[in-house]
């Protein structure tokens, strides 16, 4: 009986502990979300500061963690590239902010979305207000975005990284054939490479043209820019990197790529200067995150705010899949519901459609150009490209009445595959499992993982991938208002950049999310407009009941593994290209 009475303590110990915990974070929630509104005054003659130490997402998630510091979890804050843009863009024009101080920073973004804000930049040195940059360590990605300040520093003892553009794949075959598992691939398109990591060692002649191709117009267009904001010529900014000439800052400061050696401490004099503070004074400054709480709301392009007309900015980013998606993936059935929503809304009198995603479901992807189609029979809808929008994520943009993509968007991938993995030697040989059953039909066990695919099975799935492929070409022809044979020609799963695409009539204009606004508008007829964001973010009430857990599992991860965590997503996605045929983009491009 004693033993009895210290089990039940313990436990109610244990639940009153639990229930305390889970009251404080609660009230840690509630307070997050009063203090997450709370207007910020910003002094006159500020420094705007921007600093990007997080992933740069398209939009700023609702996210419930941001200000719980009393439980560890107050990493960077992220903020979405809507936000970036409409703060910049409200900078521009805010009287008591004298320039942008662009601070050392990890540009965690793809090359399209750097090239949004690098945009922004340029745009907001109209006001002829300056543009500093500093940093201990250029990134390439971060020297592109810093080399239209008006100066560039570096720390004297630090890094300057340019050496040109790579792109590496990481093969398995090698590791799945130790562990006895072969992987069946089933495809359509010539160069849709997404299967080659699973089946091969090294690249295949056709995947090493595209890559090649495409990566090689990102590079001249990252050179291009430099070159003209820098007053160097391109040529010669080629030779720096291919002859390895700047190893160090002071290389950097010799060829012009900066305008000096300053420690931090020289950068803050230095800023003072500029908005007249004394040098023993602290600089008035704002932080980017807390810029976003000064007065109103910056919108994305204020036409009119008092207009009842309204513009729908529809935010697709992610992986596409089935059923629900959240800020980072995209669900057919969220999506779906958000295009339905605006199409069957009055007020609503043209559509942005933003795509930033690799594909996923060929399914899920057929669902979302099912809305698209239906949404552009009865109001205008205007696609505009992020990073990337490749495979799936052309398929949702094709049936548009146009598309815009920046110049260094990763489009077109249009092709179909499948993979089905053979287990046998793996449960045979190194498990010691074997498996006997019964079945109904010849094709009841279809799919089972545990034995190869029969000559005739293969058939039908061979079948299955190319009726989705026909199905996709067939969808691109008619948005395109191209020939099957054409798209043909220009699909097989191969990969462009915005400017190749725009040549090939897969893109019509090259541009940003601001120039797709416009052109949503003109389309519609609109002078005034306001804009709204879809699909609706959940609350952190709603994340609360719902994806926490999630949250506070990935957070954790990320933390642990850093850059490395795409290498944990990718392992991930693998299981997911198993279930269902893909019209996905062969792998993510990583430009450091």
């Amino acid at each position: 009986m004693k033993q009895f009475f210290k089990f039940v303590l313990a436990t109610i110990v244990g639940v009153t502990l639990m229930a305390v915990i889970g009251l404080a974070l609660l009230l840690g929630l509630i307070a997050a979300a009063a203090g997450s509104d709370k207007a910020v005054d910003v002094e006159a003659n500020s420094v705007l500061h921007i600093k990007f130490t997080s992933p740069i997402n398209e939009r700023t998630p609702n996210n419930p963690l941001a200000n719980l510091g009393f439980l560890g979890l107050d990493g960077d804050k992220s903020i979405g590239l809507n936000d970036i843009l409409a703060s910049i863009k409200k900078a521009k024009t805010d009287n008591n902010i004298k320039g942008i101080f662009l601070d050392e920073s990890y540009m965690m973004s793809g090359q399209a979305t750097t090239e949004e804000i690098r945009n922004a930049l340029i745009d907001f040195k109209k006001s002829k207000k300056f543009v500093i940059a500093y940093s201990e360590i250029y990134t390439q990605g971060f020297y592109y975005l810093a080399s239209v300040a008006d100066k560039v520093y570096i720390n004297p003892k630090g890094i300057f990284e340019f050496r040109g553009f790579s792109s590496e794949i990481t093969f398995l075959k090698g590791a799945l054939d130790k562990l006895g598992i072969e992987a069946q691939v089933i495809k359509v398109g010539t160069y849709k490479s997404a299967v080659e990591p699973y089946i091969l060692t090294k690249m295949s002649d056709a995947n090493r043209l595209q890559v090649t191709s495409y990566l090689g117009s990102m590079y001249d267009h990252f050179l291009t820019g430099i070159a003209k904001s820098r007053n160097i010529n391109k040529d010669s900014l080629f030779n720096y990197a291919n002859s390895g000439l700047i190893q160090q800052p002071e290389d950097a400061l010799k060829y012009k790529l900066v305008d000096g050696l300053k420690y931090k401490d020289e950068i803050l004099s230095d800023l003072k200067s500029r908005t007249g503070k004394a040098e023993k004074k602290d600089l008035s400054g704002v932080e980017l995150a807390d810029y976003l709480k000064s007065g109103s709301k910056p919108e994305t392009d204020p036409k009119d705010v008092t207009s009842s007309n309204r513009i729908a900015v529809v935010y697709a980013s992610g992986e596409i899949t089935g059923g629900d998606g959240d800020d980072n993936t995209i669900g057919s059935e969220t999506i779906s519901k958000a295009l339905r929503k605006v199409r069957m809304d009055d007020k609503v009198k043209a559509v942005v459609l933003r795509v930033n995603s690799p594909g996923g479901s060929s399914l899920a992807s057929d669902v979302i150009w099912r809305e698209v189609m239906l949404t552009k029979k009865v109001k205008p809808i205007i696609v505009s490209m992020g990073d990337v929008a490749a495979s799936g994520g052309y398929y949702i943009a094709c049936a548009a009445d146009s598309i815009i993509a920046e110049p260094n968007t990763i489009t077109g991938s249009i092709g179909i595959f499948a993979i089905l993995p053979n287990m046998q030697k793996l449960f045979n040989d190194k498990l010691g499992l074997s498996f006997d059953g019964v079945k109904t039909g010849k094709y009841a066990d279809l799919g089972d993982v545990s034995r190869p695919l029969s000559p005739e099975e293969r058939a039908i799935l061979q079948n299955s991938v190319n009726h989705g492929y026909d199905d996709f070409t067939k969808a691109v022809a008619n948005g395109r208002g191209k020939t099957q044979q054409y798209i043909n020609s220009i699909g097989q799963g191969r990969v462009w950049t915005g400017t190749q695409a725009l040549k090939i009539g897969l893109v019509d204009k090259l541009g940003n999310i601001n120039d797709a606004i416009a052109s949503a508008a003109k389309k519609a007829n609109l002078k005034g407009y306001k804009l709204v964001a879809y699909p609706e973010q959940k609350s952190i009430f709603n994340k609360f009941g719902e994806g926490l857990t999630a949250e506070v599992k990935a957070h954790f991860v990320k933390a642990e593994l850093g850059e490395n965590y795409r290498y944990y997503e990718q392992i991930k996605g693998v299981t997911k290209m198993m279930r269902t045929p893909q019209a996905r983009m062969p792998y993510d491009v990583i430009i450091k």
